[in-house]
């Protein structure tokens, strides 16, 4: 890349005025904050600064982190995703920092403790709460400046937290480098793509917000109302492109470092297609990087794609010109399976340049070939194989001949003098059954196993066109956006179809849907009738010598909304399938034996249906007849961190849980308890130490995991059904006997009343909630799980939930519950088990805990300056000084000192003091147990 750096350093302010805005915002910061110092090995120690700042009608929560000193260096700023806090990037911002950076990272509106709505990174919200941050950094003495109030400054983040560093990039001219992460270029086109509505991923991004109570008026009307339609109108698209950064598109000329996830149906390839793009004609350097994973799962390659982004600012900040940015595009390509876990192995391929979506195109002819009249879903079982109701395999393709014995197409028909190019199927009425691609929410097991070559898709017969090739007669990779040319016709309306482009192997017994990815289109009666180009999911995908491309083209798709109506549509094709294959795109050689990457088709199949079921090849160690009554034991549990050998997410953890309890699990983010609960739960396996649930070790698939229940990452329900018939399709799709499933008694426990019979689109927030929990007490298990039950609940709502944990726990079951609502835990709980980094920190009855420790309440006249709570913090014999949130006072941590020595010291140092008195609230203790380690 030959642009150099004085370029992005010395660019003029765009507005006249600004140093006088900047003046006037830096009079609304206030706050106040604690150091603490974080180990970073043989790295300098990392210090940080948390602090509310007050700006744009809100408090922002911020943390601020350096290794100290008085030498200017480059800043960083540090966006979370959607539904998280700042609290999620605390790891990547001490490694910049111990790397030489001022980080600041912040939570955005309505998460975490900063206040507000959630706007979507509207420009006069979280886009200027931004700026407001780049103002505080330039008057640090310690940040680098290109001018006067003008700091030197990269922002990056994932997803949501990638869309503002693009947005920031566009909107503030100080921001002179980025690294978006899997994020959205133009969010009208995620949601909405091709005039789509994608309702699964919609409302899970309203869900992980807490609700659309939660966002402005504005935005929640617009969700409600496309929600309810289907379909979202100009006004919806209008409302969330104008939030996009696809909206200064022009104004973004900062050197970009764009990562996207190849596992990602939220926000696919095409959308840092869009972004490269643009910003490249704004003459900026660009390098885009295609990693394994995304919003669907997968590798997200953490440690890699965090290196790679500090090299870049490393080029950029600090304009090192030995920092090595690496080639101008990257892919992570997957092949074969590592025969010591089960995992997918990766390599790089790269080139110079990023050919975009449609280089190096291979046209491939494509023919009618169909199922059998009655045939039953064309889709696959976990082991790859047809599941056609009737027993009739699909008629093989021959070399492009259109065989018309075959009958319809899925049940539909097909034009035999067309040669099979035209074919006729139907949109259900319902838009029941849909076809299913990706399932969001359910994590990377489908995406993972159809880059491990096993397909997991499911097209219902009558409801979709398919298309075949000849079978290959050489290897092709594809390397973008496959497009084809059609022509469809509708009998009435709109004509709403779901493209996807299948790898199909020689017996036609197994396909592959890369990624698992579809491609919506809605073509209106205007556009019916007449040639139109289809532009399918762009992917990284390699189609062996023999094998098929098939075409399909579906009515239908679970992720998204088709209309309620039945409609019959008609397509013909108009011309070949053409595949990009990138051809300067070349794969680095492999670093292991090249039998790894050749291993048989049987063996990806049978390492696959492994990953599928969870169950690993290990010897379980039998039950311990002991500890039959014990809900819960857990012994040296130790979770490393992915890639690291000396990082752990939890470490030597261990408690035990009796039955008739209430436990609290308690921790700062980050401590390990979601890791914790994971394992339990048989999702993520240990490093080591061993759990026990009722004396039988947990492995992945466990069968006493059938006693457990559990409520984590909150539940996707189906809007137009009613609770109860939610509840009864969830619980058919477990296998269980009906009779097993308790319903109406988890119901009763739940307390939903008349609710039951009505849509869940109706729910507030709290019954949604509630609605949840019972379906985690469905079976009535004997141990339930609740992570975060109370999120975006309203008090009356939460204490509803409390009383649903106490009752269930009545009976002699036992529920583990981790919250921060500390004070609930106080009134529901009986035991706690307090985390820290990993570790046990303190496990035993609540009230034992509250009672420990040795936590005075200093009320003040006024509020405490931010450098007299450093100098009480640093006291001999003072452990602590936290200031109170919304008050004038402290709480400290006695460490040795006596309280008549503090009061002594607290005048000395010109305190107002009111008051002091012992503080043993839950709260305080909670703060004294885990100050040493993360205050």
């Amino acid at each position: 890349m030959e642009n150099p750096t004085s370029r992005w350093r010395h660019r003029l302010p765009r507005t006249p005025g600004r140093w006088a805005a900047v003046v006037a915002a830096l009079a609304v910061l206030v706050g106040a904050g604690t150091w603490t110092a974080a180990a970073a090995d043989s790295k300098p120690s990392v210090h940080r600064h948390d602090r509310m700042m007050k700006m744009n009608g809100v408090s922002v929560d911020t943390s601020y982190f350096t290794t100290g000193g008085s030498e200017r260096r480059p800043a960083v700023l540090i966006g979370h995703g959607f539904g998280g806090s700042k609290n999620d990037v605390r790891a990547q911002a001490e490694k910049l920092a111990a790397d030489g950076y001022a980080v600041m990272t912040w939570s955005a509106r309505g998460f975490g403790r900063t206040t507000g709505e959630i706007t979507l990174n509207a420009p006069d919200a979280e886009v200027k709460d931004v700026s407001g941050l780049i103002d505080w950094l330039a008057q640090r003495p310690e940040v680098e400046l290109d001018a006067k109030g003008d700091p030197r400054v990269g922002v990056t983040g994932a997803s949501y937290g990638g869309a503002i560093s693009l947005l920031a990039a566009g909107h503030d001219d100080r921001v002179d480098a980025i690294a978006p992460v899997i994020s959205y270029w133009n969010l009208a086109d995620a949601l909405f793509p091709n005039g789509v509505f994608k309702k699964l991923w919609a409302g899970i991004f309203v869900s992980s917000g807490g609700g659309c109570e939660r966002f402005s008026k504005q935005l929640c009307e617009m969700y409600e109302r496309v929600a309810v339609n289907g379909k979202p109108d100009a006004a919806a698209r209008q409302l969330l492109t104008e939030r996009s950064p696809e909206a200064v598109a022009d104004r973004i000329d900062v050197p970009a470092l764009i990562l996207q996830g190849q596992s990602d149906s939220l926000f696919p390839l095409g959308q840092s297609d869009a972004m490269a793009r643009a910003i490249k004609d704004n003459g900026a350097p660009v390098s885009v990087d295609w990693i394994a994973g995304g919003h669907d799962g997968g590798d997200d390659e953490g440690d890699r794609v965090q290196g790679r982004i500090g090299d870049w600012f490393d080029r950029y900040l600090k304009e090192d010109e030995g920092a090595d940015t690496g080639p101008g595009f990257r892919v992570t390509r997957t092949g074969g399976v590592d025969s010591t876990d089960g995992a997918a192995l990766k390599r790089g391929a790269s080139s110079a340049t990023y050919p975009g979506l449609t280089s190096g195109g291979r046209k491939i002819p494509l023919t009618g070939a169909g199922q059998q009249p009655g045939a039953g879903p064309q889709g696959m079982t976990p082991g790859g194989q047809d599941t056609p109701s009737n027993g009739d395999q699909d008629a093989p393709s021959t070399g492009g001949r259109d065989d018309s014995s075959t009958g319809g197409q899925g049940g539909g028909g097909r034009s035999a003098a067309a040669g099979g190019l035209t074919q006729t199927f139907r949109n259900p009425a319902g838009a029941n059954p849909p076809s299913i691609s990706a399932v969001p929410g359910i994590g990377g097991g489908l995406s993972q196993l159809s880059s491990l070559g096993v397909g997991f898709s499911l097209d219902f017969p009558g409801q979709y066109a398919r298309y075949d090739s000849a079978p290959l007669d050489s290897t092709v990779h594809v390397t973008g956006s496959p497009t084809v040319r059609v022509n469809v016709n509708a009998d009435k309306g709109d004509a709403v179809l779901f493209g996807k482009v299948y790898d199909v192997s020689p017996d036609g017994k197994q396909q592959v849907l890369p990624s698992q990815l579809v491609a919506p289109y809605r073509i209106t009666p205007g556009e019916q009738g007449k040639p139109v180009e289809l532009a399918l999911p762009a992917v990284d995908h390699e189609v062996e010598a023999g094998h098929r491309l098939r075409f399909v083209l579906s009515a239908t798709d679970l992720a998204y909304a088709s209309p309620a109506e039945p409609a019959t549509y008609t397509v013909s094709l108009d011309g070949p399938l053409t595949v990009p294959t990138a051809p300067a795109v070349k794969t680095a050689a492999a670093t292991l034996p090249w039998w790894i990457w050749g291993l048989p088709a049987a063996a990806a199949v049978i390492a696959a249906a492994l990953l599928l079921t969870a169950r690993r090849r290990t010897a379980t160690p039998a039950p311990d007849a002991a500890l039959a009554g014990v809900p819960l034991q857990i012994t040296d549990l130790s979770k490393k961190y992915a890639k690291s050998s000396d990082r752990y997410a939890v470490r030597d953890l261990g408690f035990r849980v009796e039955k008739g309890q209430v436990l609290g699990l308690l921790g700062p983010n980050g401590a390990g308890k979601t890791t914790t609960l994971r394992m339990l739960m048989g999702l993520i396996t240990p490093d080591a130490g061993e759990i026990r649930v009722f004396g039988h070790a947990i492995r992945p698939g466990a069968p006493v995991l059938s006693r457990v229940g559990s409520f984590v990452e909150g539940a996707g329900f189906l809007p137009h059904l009613s609770g109860r018939s939610n509840l009864e399709l969830y619980w058919q799709a477990t296998g269980r006997p009906a009779e097993d499933a308790h319903i109406d008694e988890a119901l009763e426990i739940a307390g939903l009343g008349d609710a039951l019979a009505r849509a869940v689109r109706t729910y507030s927030q709290g019954m949604r909630q509630r609605l949840a929990i019972a379906q985690a007490m469905l079976g009535m298990p004997d141990l339930l799980i609740l992570d975060e039950p109370t999120n975006g609940l309203d008090p009356p709502q939460i204490r509803e939930m409390r009383d649903v944990m106490i009752r269930y726990a009545a009976g002699g079951r036992t529920v583990i519950v981790s919250s921060h609502l500390l004070s609930e835990v106080e009134q529901s709980c009986t035991h706690l088990v307090v985390m820290d980094r990993g570790q046990l920190v303190q496990a035993g009855p609540v009230a034992e805990i509250t009672g420990s420790g040795d936590m005075l309440l200093v009320t003040t006249a006024a509020e405490v300056a931010e450098p007299v709570v450093e100098k009480v913090a640093a006291l001999q014999g003072i452990g602590s000084a936290v200031p109170l949130g919304e008050g004038h006072g402290l709480l400290v941590r006695l460490d040795g000192a006596t309280a008549e020595q503090l009061v002594s010291e607290l005048v000395r140092l010109d305190v107002p003091v009111t008051g002091v008195g012992p503080h043993r609230r839950l709260e305080d203790a909670f703060l004294t147990l885990i100050s040493q380690g993360s205050a």
